[in-house]
C-alpha cells in the first residue's frame, strides 16, 4: 500500500479472526493483490474476547489452506492444546443445586431438535486473544499488511452509485477541548477497490455503512454482554476441573422459574492454560432490573457451590467485557434487492454482521467461514467488484452458514417475547413459530430491582486494571451523552441512572448534579452503554488508535 497509505486494493477494518481469515484466503488465491488490515487495538488480540469453544472444521480448513503442516507448529501445540472431552450443560436451581442437562441435549440431537446443537464435544478450547495474534503472524508471513493502532471512524460511500471508495481514519492529537495539539494528525482517507468490515459487534463504521447503504434488518438486532475473569487456581483445583471440561450453566443467578428474576443468559467456565480457569457471565441486554450489574451476576455464579470448589482462593489475573450480537438470522443486514450481506464492493463479516448462533452459543466458526467466503468472493469478482457482496452471500449459503443461522432464527426473539420459561421450549418447534416483533434492548427497563444483589459492590477498579485498558488522557471523550436534561429529569428519578451500575469499567459517575462519562480512559469498548441506556441517550464513538483494553489471554 505504500508509506502514505492513500490507496490499496482491499482494505479490511478489523484484525480479528474474520478479517484475518479474509486477508489470508485472498492472499493465497491472489498473491499479487494489495491487502491492508487495520485495527484500533495497540497489538494483535488486544481487543478480542470470547468464550471460547470453537468448532474445529472452519479453523482447520483455513489453516490447512494457508499453513500446511500447521499442526506441528509450536503455536498450534500451545493455542490449540485443549479440546472438549467433558461437556457440562447445567441448570442451576438456586445457589447450591446443579442439574446436568447435557443428556437432554444429546436426546435433542438424536431427534434432530434444534437444541441438539448445544453441544461442544471435540471443540477446541482456546484464548481468542492468542488465536488472533497467531493468525496475524501467519497473515504477515503471507505478505498481508496488518497495521495496529489505526482507528476507522467512517466509510466514504457514494449513495448514487451504491459504491464505497474508502474509509476515514480518526483524527489524532486533539485535546479535550477540541484544539489541535503539536502532534495533531488529520484522519487520513484510505481509498480501496473493495472494503471488508470485520470490526466486531456493533461496529461503528459498519452501522454507519448500514445506514448509508440503506441495508435492512427484518428484526432488530439484540445484544448481550459478557463479563469474564481469568483465575489462577491451585494444582488440585485444576486437576479436578480438568483441561478438557467446559461448563455452560443457565438458571441461577439470572433466571429462577416463576419466582424470578427472569433474564436470558448464563455462566461459562473453561480452562485456558495450566492452572488457569476462565469464568464468565453472559446476560441479554433486555434485562428489566434498573439496579442490575452483570458483574454482580458473575459474583453470584462464582459463589455457586458447583463453581466455587474449582476457583475458591484463586487469583484473578485478567478480566474483560464484550458485547455479543444475538438477533440471529432475521437481524442480518441485507441489501433490499439482492439480499446481500453488504452492498456492492462492501462486505460485512462475523460479529459485525451478527453471524452468531445463540443456540450453540458460538459465532467464531461462522466468523472464520465468513472470512474465507469474503476472500474467495473478491478473487472471483476481480473484474466486477460491484457484484462482490452478492457473491460473498452466495458463498455463505453454499458453506452452510446461512442455513445454520436459520436453525436458530427465532430463538432470541422467542425468549425476548415470552421469557426463558416459555421462550426456550417453544424454540424446539423451529420455524413453525411466528417471528415475534420485539423492541430494542433499551426499551424494556423498569423500576424493578434485582433480587440477588450481593451485599458487597463489585470492585470495578480492579476489573478495569485486570483488562489493562488505557487511553491518552488528554483526548476528547469518545462517549457522549446526547441530552443531559434527559439524564437528570427522566432517567435519574425513574431508574436511578443505571449506566453507573451496569458499565463494567465504571466509566459513568454523578459529578455535581450531572451524570457524566467521568472516566472515559477506563472504557473497555464493549459499547453496552450505547445499547442499554433506557433513553437511548449515549453514543460511543471511536477514540484514538491504540486505546482500549490490552487482552492477552481472553
Amino acid at each position: 500500500m505504500g508509506e502514505n497509505m492513500s490507496k490499496t486494493s482491499v482494505i479490511i477494518v478489523g484484525a480479528g479472526p474474520a478479517g484475518l481469515s479474509a486477508a489470508m484466503t485472498l492472499k493465497r488465491l491472489q498473491p499479487e493483490t494489495e491487502i491492508c488490515v487495520i485495527d484500533k487495538a495497540a497489538e494483535a488480540g488486544n481487543h478480542n474476547l470470547s468464550g471460547a469453544t470453537v468448532e474445529t472444521g472452519a479453523l482447520e480448513t483455513l489453516l490447512d489452506a494457508v499453513k500446511p503442516g500447521w499442526k506441528e507448529s509450536e503455536a498450534a501445540k500451545e493455542i490449540l492444546a485443549y479440546k472438549v472431552a467433558k461437556d457440562n450443560v447445567m441448570f442451576f436451581a438456586g445457589k447450591n443445586f446443579a442439574i446436568n442437562i447435557h443428556p437432554m441435549m444429546q436426546l435433542a440431537s438424536m431427534f434432530k431438535i434444534n437444541f441438539g446443537q448445544m453441544r461442544h464435544q471435540g471443540d477446541y478450547i482456546l484464548s481468542i486473544s492468542k488465536l488472533t495474534k497467531w493468525l496475524c503472524q501467519l497473515a504477515k508471513e503471507m505478505g498481508v499488511e496488518v497495521i495496529h493502532g489505526f482507528a476507522a471512524e467512517d466509510i466514504i460511500y457514494d449513495t448514487e452509485k451504491n459504491i464505497a471508495t474508502g474509509i476515514k481514519l480518526v483524527d489524532q492529537g486533539i485535546d479535550k477541548h477540541g484544539n489541535k495539539q503539536p502532534n495533531y494528525v488529520a484522519g487520513e482517507i484510505i481509498n480501496a477497490d473493495v472494503i471488508i468490515l470485520a470490526e466486531g459487534c456493533d461496529g461503528l463504521v459498519t452501522e454507519k455503512f448500514i445506514q448509508k447503504a440503506s441495508l435492512e434488518r427484518r428484526a432488530k438486532q439484540l445484544y448481550s454482554v459478557g463479563v469474564k475473569e481469568l483465575i489462577r487456581v491451585s494444582d488440585e483445583q485444576f486437576a479436578k476441573f480438568t483441561s478438557g471440561r467446559v461448563v455452560h450453566a443457565m438458571g441461577y443467578p439470572l433466571w429462577t422459574p416463576v419466582l424470578g428474576p427472569e433474564m436470558f443468559g448464563g455462566g461459562v467456565m473453561h480452562p485456558v492454560s495450566a492452572n488457569h480457569i476462565a469464568v464468565g457471565m453472559i446476560v441479554g441486554l433486555d434485562w428489566k432490573y434498573c439496579d442490575f450489574n452483570p458483574q454482580d451476576a458473575l459474583t453470584n455464579f462464582k459463589n455457586h457451590k458447583f463453581v466455587k470448589k474449582f476457583i475458591e482462593g484463586g487469583t484473578i489475573v485478567e478480566a474483560g467485557a464484550k458485547m455479543i450480537p444475538e438477533g440471529g438470522y432475521f437481524a442480518l443486514p441485507r441489501a433490499e434487492q439482492t439480499r446481500a450481506i453488504g452492498r456492492g464492493n462492501v462486505l460485512i463479516l462475523g460479529d459485525a454482521a451478527g453471524l452468531v448462533n445463540m443456540i450453540k452459543i458460538k459465532g467464531l466458526h461462522n466468523a472464520i467461514k465468513s472470512g474465507i467466503a469474503a476472500g474467495e468472493a473478491i478473487a472471483l469478482c476481480t473484474n466486477n467488484i460491484t457484484y462482490t457482496a452478492s457473491k460473498y452471500t452466495e458463498l455463505l449459503n453454499s458453506m452452510g452458514v446461512i442455513e445454520e443461522m436459520k436453525t436458530a432464527s427465532r430463538f432470541r426473539q422467542n425468549v425476548a417475547k415470552l421469557g426463558p420459561l416459555f421462550g426456550m421450549p417453544i424454540t424446539a418447534l423451529g420455524q413453525k413459530v411466528p417471528l415475534f416483533e420485539v423492541e430494542e434492548d433499551y426499551h424494556v427497563m423498569t423500576g424493578r430491582k434485582y433480587k440477588y444483589k450481593p451485599s458487597k459492590n463489585y470492585d470495578k477498579d480492579t476489573f478495569t486494571a485486570m483488562a489493562a485498558t488505557q487511553h491518552r488522557e488528554e483526548q476528547p471523550s469518545h462517549l457522549t451523552i446526547i441530552n443531559r436534561n434527559t439524564c437528570m429529569q427522566k432517567c435519574k428519578p425513574k431508574f436511578d441512572s443505571p449506566c453507573i451500575t451496569f458499565c463494567p469499567a465504571g466509566v459513568y459517575e454523578t459529578v455535581g448534579d450531572e451524570v457524566k462519562p467521568a472516566n472515559p480512559s477506563n472504557c473497555l469498548h464493549c459499547k453496552t452503554c450505547q445499547r442499554k441506556c433506557p433513553f437511548d441517550n449515549i453514543r460511543w464513538t471511536v477514540p484514538e488508535g491504540s486505546g482500549g483494553p490490552r487482552y492477552k489471554n481472553m
